[in-house]
């Protein structure tokens, strides 16, 4: 015990002076990234998976992991279906995985409720349960950059700066196209909220997972209805339709505004030169300009150990992915910091993600400049809240329309403590916290 005492204290006093840190070459950890390449929302998912792995892989060429230590990266075909969703969980959890990322709304949902008990963290990047942002309640789940909900309050946010005022709402009617599905479903408690509160009429159009590619019946509803605004909340074969249909009855795309999950390029594409105009909600940069894209291509792609198209790198969903694989990469150099191990445990990471702050300064150092809005998420906090922008299409791209401009956070705060006791007494007897943060 003494002989490991001393083993960590030289490794935290290592990584205060900045030295090497002494491992052993076969040290690694195992990482299961959930993925769907197959099926109807393949159109999203392969780009996520590959901009994932890419940047891990890239780690281990270029660094040999982190701070020695490689990264053991295996996929798992989910088919965005939440029953095979489980299945890869439960096999993540026999091989040991350091963290599950669900990348399904549903699937996340679904194991919630193990995670406490298995001592796994789930990170549900800017989708899942939104109530899970409330670290006490849930001290297994991290949602950063922001929830969902924070999503919604920024598409109303802006819509009222267009037109000139939260206060010039009143009497406007705003359309909701969403998939009919947990992940469309949970925008609506505060979007409902914010629609009495403002005076605007709220238009919802359900989209069957069944029938994402079969949209006339409700965009000939929007062509009737004549809302002021459309938002969108798809994924998936939902989103190139959506955009296509709503070119099809002239709906002013510049009044069009979809969820962060519905701005890949594909997408836009879809719609022609008609689409654009088209706008969604971003919290990272599109376009590979920058120190860790160049590695990437140069340890990854070019090297002929990606997936990827060489013309699909520094694509939106892509960039997605590739921010997914950086907040995990950068918990657990953080949690080997905390622990003072090398090889660290799905608890250790814990302790990592909740303590994840990335600064422009990191930002800087790991090669991702301006990526993203600095992120800081604590023990209360697991979404970090940060800022997003609006991004817009151009007809060929994507082109930065905003500013970075922060959520209503003084209306979804309330709303998120009150689901967290809605969630709590509705699955009861929940477990108490009982993790310490670790500072």
């Amino acid at each position: 015990m003494r002989l490991h005492t001393l083993t960590a204290g030289a490794f935290a006093l290592a990584l205060t002076a900045g030295a090497a840190l002494p491992v052993q070459a076969e040290d690694s950890v195992y990482i299961q990234l959930p993925t769907y390449r197959t099926g109807p929302f393949a159109g999203s998912g392969i780009h996520i998976a590959n901009g994932m792995s890419d940047y891990l892989k890239m780690l281990n060429e270029r660094d040999g992991g982190i701070n020695g230590v490689k990264l053991t990266i295996e996929e798992c075909e989910t088919g965005y279906d939440t029953q095979k969703g489980v299945e890869c969980y439960e096999q993540a959890k026999a091989k040991g995985t350091l963290v599950f990322n669900p990348w399904s709304t549903g699937i996340t949902l679904q194991v919630i409720p193990k995670a406490s008990v298995d001592k796994i963290p789930v990170l549900s990047m800017a989708y899942g349960l939104s109530a899970a942002s409330d670290g006490e309640t849930f001290p297994w789940v991290f949602n950063p950059p922001m929830t969902y909900w924070d999503g919604a309050s920024g598409v109303i946010k802006y819509i009222g700066e267009q037109e000139g005022g939260l206060d010039k709402l009143a009497g406007k009617k705003i359309g909701y196209i969403f998939l009919d599905a947990g992940y469309g479903r949970e925008p609506i408690p505060l979007l409902e909220n914010l629609a009495k509160e403002y005076g605007f009429e709220m238009v919802q159009y359900p989209v069957p997972g069944k029938e994402m590619q079969n949209q006339a019946s409700q965009w000939l509803n929007v062509r009737r209805d004549k809302p002021d605004y459309m938002v969108m909340w798809g994924w998936g074969a939902m989103n190139p339709t959506a955009v296509k249909e709503a070119t099809k009855i002239r709906y002013p795309m510049d009044k069009f505004i979809g969820v962060w999950w519905a701005g890949g390029e594909d997408d836009a594409r879809a719609g022609g030169a008609e689409a654009k105009g088209y706008k969604t909600l971003n919290f990272n940069l599109v376009g590979a300009d920058l120190p860790a894209f160049e590695d990437i291509r140069k340890h990854v792609v070019d090297a002929g150990k990606s997936q990827t198209a060489p013309a699909n790198v520094g694509e939106n969903l892509y960039n997605r992915g590739v921010l997914n694989a950086m907040l995990m990469s950068e918990a657990i150099r953080i949690a080997q910091e905390k622990t003072g191990k090398t090889v660290i445990t799905s608890e250790d990471m814990r302790i990592g993600l909740e303590n994840l702050v990335i600064d422009e300064a990191r930002l800087e150092a790991i090669g991702l400049p301006g990526f993203i809005a600095p992120l800081n998420v604590t023990c209360a906090n697991h979404s970090g809240t940060t800022k997003m922008y609006i991004s817009e299409w151009d007809g060929e791209k994507w082109v930065k329309a905003s500013d970075w401009f922060e959520p209503m956070t003084d209306k979804v705060a309330p709303l998120l403590v009150s689901a967290a006791e809605e969630y709590k007494a509705s699955n009861a007897p929940w477990p108490a916290r009982s993790e310490p943060c670790a500072n």
